[in-house]
Formats: C-alpha cells, sequence, structure tokens
C-alpha cells in the first residue's frame, strides 16, 4: 500500500495515523522513510555497538562454560570422597558387626 502526496500531507496534519507505509518515489529521503517506521530504529544500531554486544556475549558464555566446567569437577571430586566414606564405613560396619558376634558368642557361652 503506497500513500500518495496528499495522505502524506493529511498525516502531517494529524488526520490519519502517524505510521505509514511510504513509496520510495514520494520525494523524501530514504532515511526519513525509514526513520518513520516504528521498527526501524532498532534494527540498524551501528556496527561498534553490535561487536561490543557480540564480544560481551562471547566473554559471558566462555566464562559460564569454565565456571560449568569447575562445577562438574567438584561434583566428580564430592562424589569419589562420598564413595571413599561408603567404602570406609562398609568395612567399619563389618568389623563391628564380627565383633558383636564374638562379643554375643562368648556371652552365650559363659552363661551355659
Amino acid at each position: 500500500m503506497a500513500v500518495t502526496g496528499d495522505e502524506t500531507e493529511s498525516a502531517a496534519t494529524g488526520d490519519m495515523p502517524a505510521y505509514q507505509l511510504r513509496s520510495p518515489t514520494s520525494g523524501l529521503p530514504q532515511g526519513l522513510v525509514m526513520a518513520a517506521s516504528p521498527g526501524s530504529l532498532s534494527m540498524h544500531s551501528p556496527p561498534v555497538h553490535t561487536e561490543e554486544v557480540t564480544r560481551k556475549r562471547e566473554v559471558r558464555l566462555m566464562k559460564n562454560r569454565e565456571a560449568a566446567r569447575e562445577c562438574r569437577r567438584k561434583k566428580k571430586e564430592y562424589v569419589r570422597c562420598l564413595e571413599n566414606r561408603v567404602g570406609v564405613l562398609e568395612n567399619q560396619n563389618k568389623t563391628l558387626i564380627e565383633e558383636l558376634r564374638a562379643l554375643k558368642d562368648i556371652y552365650c557361652h559363659k552363661n551355659e
């Protein structure tokens, strides 16, 4: 839908909505036509800004990867320590069970 010159003038006076489709041959500079559309300002940001945003994103992602790697390493170490503790406690439990059995045998033979 192209807007003619008359419609553009009426839009300037407030008779029509502010956002209109304009034809490239409307006589207005292309930059002015782009500035009239609602989403055009955010779509065309300077390349320096996008490079900085991209760089910051990459740095953030790299730090996140390193933090995740460290977290996984600590978790493995924690699980390894728990497994060692389980082994020690199982051995201690076996020893205590054997000691209890021996004491029961001594007590039962003593009462006979």
